[in-house]
């Protein structure tokens, strides 16, 4: 029989990067299945996930509310921030705006940067626009604040910008749990032991990089977007970690809390049936 093909769209970020760069390099036998590899931020993967697009996909917990039908979770690759997380930044002189009056320009309505953010702050105006982005429209005045992700936690003092809160921080203060981010889906159409073989694929190649990191660092920078290895790397220590090779008992009680929180305010439809592969 040929090679099932199998598309895996991730985010152009250094941690994702850094995590499918022994599949990506063919470091990693994949008998059985040919990959091929699509990049593209966050929030377009959370709508292409919608219909299915990609067999296996990085996807936002917050979006995983709507995607569980079409959707399992790999129980690895996920980007948990533990007591740190998205971070709502402004300029000095509109710092102190009560959130609830700040316009804030957010990376999309579907990430959990966004759903966070509602759960502690419910009311706000907010301008969705792509996440590398979001430091120039508030530099420019067309949002007070941002709402960043990626990169952008590291980096947003070199703008002249300044930490509003920290929603990782909160959260964890709050839950004593990680933040849930984001997480890989593999599409249930797939049969199950495909599923699992993709996953178990998705984990060896976090152990590889993990064991190579110098290496997976140098190809992982050039998605950093100017950090410099040494920032690249830091951020990939706070987002590629033992919760990442598996989500654990901790890591599963938070993807938990954190929808059914959100099912309880009524900010998603419900929880989710939510199938770890």
């Amino acid at each position: 029989m040929p090679d099932r093909i199998i598309t895996i769209a991730h985010s152009p970020d250094s941690d994702d990067a850094f995590m499918f760069w022994a599949l990506t390099h063919g470091k990693i036998p994949t008998p059985g299945f040919q990959l091929r590899f699509v990049l593209a931020d966050i929030e377009t993967l959370n709508r292409r996930a919608e219909e299915g697009t990609y067999e296996v996909t990085a996807l936002s917990i917050h979006a995983y509310a709507y995607l569980a039908g079409r959707y399992a979770l790999m129980s690895c690759g996920a980007s948990m921030g533990d007591g740190y997380g998205p971070t709502l930044v402004a300029p000095p002189e509109k710092a102190d705006i009560p959130v609830d009056k700040m316009t804030i320009a957010v990376p999309g309505e579907r990430t959990t940067a966004f759903l966070a953010l509602k759960l502690f702050h419910p009311e706000f105006r907010h301008i969705v626009c792509p996440f590398d982005e979001i430091i120039d429209r508030v530099r420019e005045g067309e949002a007070d604040a941002g709402l960043i992700i990626h990169e952008g936690q590291l980096t947003y003092e070199d703008e002249g910008l300044v930490k509003v809160v920290d929603l990782g921080e909160e959260w964890l203060e709050e839950t004593g749990l990680p933040l849930p981010l984001g997480g890989n889906g593999v599409r249930r159409d797939i049969p199950p032991e495909d599923q699992r073989r993709l996953t178990g694929l998705l984990r060896e190649s976090i152990r590889y990089a993990l064991a190579h990191r110098e290496v997976a660092m140098r190809y992982a920078e050039q998605f950093g977007r100017g950090m410099g290895l040494e920032r690249a790397d830091r951020f990939v220590g706070m987002y590629v970690n033992d919760l990442t090779l598996d989500y654990g008992e901790r890591g599963r009680k938070a993807v938990v809390e954190l929808l059914t929180r959100a099912a309880e305010r009524g900010l998603i439809p419900g929880v989710p049936d939510i199938t770890l592969v």
